[in-house]
């Protein structure tokens, strides 16, 4: 049974292309148990099927592994039968076929290990395999992404060791061959990203330098003294052509660098989601269910690590969509719905954040029995489960421990799953969301930064504020025009492609002015995200970078706004907005002008940001200014309960604008509190000289000390009023 030394590096080569030969295979053998293909769809799968198990019995017996010979031919004579037929294939021969395969795929990879050897007669194996028995109870993933059920007459193969991050996922081949790999650790492939990286930046700034070098020439041709200049600018234009030569072929090279880790370091995500599909099938017979995965962008390719980290994850997701969401076929056609559930994987990227939504439309959360088994398991007591609305009630079936079976079945029951799954996406720096209605279904929503290379960023300008946008979540450009555009009394909307379109205008968004109807001509963006659109009103698209995202600091990651910041060329940060908060509904988020307003004043945009989400968070309606100008002027147009100002700004720091206000008998009694990057006890002494109601430090705000810190003040010059 053993293996010539001179072919173990053949062997290792030839599992890695079994694995994929074996995953078309069972692609297309979940396919044929469906119902609804037409007679020549179903005579293509089987010829494809033919020719796949012809393939890998012919590779097999060309390196003398017989017992795979074997196994590949008895799964043709199981096949031979059905080549002639026009009818669905029978599910208990989909139920022998993928247990051959399981079967194959372990033997072949322990071949390539070396293990052959050890193996036991496939003999056994080989006549359970010719007969009809019920699918295996539970599946064991094979390195490399497939499913595997090992037989009750064969040994258990041992697991082999995953491959280093960044190390090639075959296996490595005993032996000199011409594509033998190198084993590299992830801290050195890390690394090298991080110079490339730094040649990225070297580049804009090259870029930046040329253009200087251009305005220096065109200030020497100004200046009047052509003759005089003349070898100076002919110098500089020389020198500023090379510098633009020299800045592409730089471009060529990172780009070159960027897209050659990308290959080393990623895979797409169909290799964890497609062999989900054999889970969820297998899953739903062993529960007398019908189940059929659905998935959603599985040609995005991400780290190899983060997906390996994910692959528990939606693992346990989907298992209890099948188990706890989707109703038995006859409670599915009682409600109206078709008796096999659907399950969906959705996989978008968009700049740096990663969107994994996994959805079912079973019978949705039963909040009820959500409250009841939270409260008999001690995570909540009754006072505090009363005050809880739906959302928060919704999160409990995070909790660890949760679980609303009250027995112990093969795949739940333990409150084992939904916390672990929150456990390894908060791991990643991520979060998870869920959405579900009675009778309609459930979704998960998985939001995650990804760390790899460069995005396409497009800047745009509102009022003095610069901001990006992914590349991947903007359609299209247009200018507004009259006659594209409908006012209505509360918001615009733009007709675009037969669709009628929310108008969303940046500044209000970002609370840098009151919303108004776009200007003739003034530009607009279609913004999509999670199938939602809207038409972004700006004051100037300025252009589209290559950039390298990097997640916030911990302090602001919460701030909703914000998915990240990057490096422009002169070293100023640019920060990206997320699209799915820029297409959120907006009317939704607002209070209501009754509530309580604040003005924030920092010429940090960051700041302006966190400030904003903390005290919107406490219901207030915050409008922000990016100088004391623009805060005297906003005041002058508009009223506010209290004032949340930078200590140190340019032009007029936080002392100037309390005296201003302290001088106006309209904003003499408002409330003010100073903020500083300075947490010493000379700063806090001259804020509160000046005049100040309160003093924090950026870095209490960032540890959410100001709301308490406002409802404090608020208070005290209420009672002195």
């Amino acid at each position: 049974m053993g293996v010539d030394p001179m072919l173990q590096g053949l062997v290792a080569g030839f599992a890695v292309e079994a694995q994929e030969v074996i995953q078309k295979v069972t692609m297309d053998l979940l396919e044929l148990e469906r119902e609804g293909l037409e007679n020549d769809a179903l005579a293509k799968i089987y010829i494809r099927l033919g020719r796949h198990l012809h393939t890998l019995k012919g590779s097999a017996s060309s390196l003398g592994l017989q017992d795979l010979g074997d196994i590949a031919h008895r799964l043709e004579d199981a096949l031979a039968p059905l080549k002639a037929t026009t009818q669905k294939m029978p599910r208990t021969v989909v139920d022998i076929l993928l247990h051959g395969l399981d079967l194959f795929m372990l033997r072949a990879q322990a071949h390539a290990d070396g293990r052959g050897d050890y193996l036991p007669d496939p003999a056994a194996a080989l006549a359970q395999l010719v007969a009809s028995a019920p699918p295996p109870e539970d599946a064991a993933l094979l390195p490399g992404g497939g499913f595997a059920h090992a037989p009750q007459t064969q040994a258990p193969a041992q697991a082999s060791s995953p491959p280093e991050p960044g190390a090639p996922s075959s296996p490595e081949p005993q032996g000199e061959s011409s594509d033998a790999g190198w084993r590299v650790s992830a801290r050195q492939v890390t690394s090298l990203m991080r110079e490339v990286e730094r040649l990225r930046e070297v580049r804009l700034r090259v870029e930046e330098r040329s253009r200087e070098l251009e305005r220096v020439s065109t200030l020497l041709a100004k200046q009047g003294l052509l003759a005089e200049t003349a070898e100076a600018r002919t110098l500089l234009s020389g020198t500023g052509r090379s510098l633009r030569t020299d800045g592409e072929e730089t471009s060529d090279i990172v780009d070159a660098l960027e897209e050659g880790l990308k290959a080393i370091t990623t895979r797409p995500t169909r290799t964890i989601l497609e062999p989900l599909q054999r889970m969820v099938r297998d899953l739903s017979r062993q529960l007398g269910k019908e189940a059929r995965l659905s998935v959603v962008g599985a040609e995005v390719s991400l780290d190899r690590r983060l997906l390996e980290k994910l692959q528990g994850a939606l693992v346990h997701l989907l298992r209890n969509a099948v188990d706890h969401g989707l109703e038995m076929p006859a409670e599915r056609e009682k409600a109206g719905k078709h008796q096999e559930g659907a399950l969906t994987l959705r996989v978008e990227q968009q700049g740096n954040l990663l969107y994994l939504e996994a959805s079912d439309d079973g019978r949705g959360i039963d909040l009820v029995a959500v409250r009841r088994v939270a409260e008999k398991r001690g995570l909540v007591t009754a006072d505090e489960l009363a005050r809880l609305n739906d959302n928060q009630v919704r999160d409990l079936i995070f909790s660890a421990g949760f679980s609303t079976r009250s027995d112990v079945t093969d795949t739940s029951g333990r409150g084992v799953g939904l916390d672990a799954v929150r456990a390894t996406v908060e791991s990643l720096q991520g979060r998870i969301e869920v959405a579900s209605t009675r009778g309609q279904g459930t979704r998960f929503v998985l939001t995650l930064p990804v760390d790899l290379g460069s995005s396409p960023v497009l800047m745009v300008r509102a009022l003095e504020q610069y901001v990006g946008l992914p590349m991947l979540a903007v359609e299209s450009t247009q200018l507004a025009r009259a006659d594209s555009l409908r006012v209505g009394k509360r918001r615009a909307h733009l007709e675009h492609l037969g669709q009628l379109l929310p108008v969303v205008d940046l500044g209000a968004r970002l609370g840098l002015r009151a919303s108004a109807p776009p200007a003739e001509g003034q530009p607009m963006l279609i913004v999509q995200s999670g199938g939602r659109r809207v038409a972004l009103v700006v004051d100037a698209v300025v252009g589209d970078r290559d950039l390298v995202i990097r997640p916030l600091p911990s302090e602001v990651r919460e701030v909703a706004a914000w998915q990240g910041a990057a490096t422009l060329s002169r070293g100023e940060l640019l920060l990206i907005l997320r699209p799915d908060w820029v297409v959120s509904d907006s009317e939704k988020t607002q209070v209501s002008a009754a509530s309580r307003r604040a003005l924030v004043v920092d010429d940090s945009l960051t700041a302006r940001a966190l400030h904003r989400a903390m005290l919107e968070a406490g219901g207030f309606q915050v409008h922000l200014a990016a100088s004391g100008a623009r805060a005297l002027e906003r005041l002058a147009a508009d009223t506010y309960d209290v004032v949340i100002c930078d200590l140190d700004m340019e032009e007029m720091d936080g002392t100037e604008l309390i005296a201003r206000l302290r001088d106006k008998k309209e904003t003499r009694t408002l409330p003010v509190i100073l903020v500083s990057a300075h947490d010493s006890q000379p700063a806090r002494e001259r804020g509160l000289a000046a005049g100040a109601d309160g003093f924090l430090s950026k870095r209490e705000c960032a540890a959410g000390r100001l709301l308490a810190e406002v409802l404090d003040v608020m208070s005290r010059r209420g009672s002195r009023a």
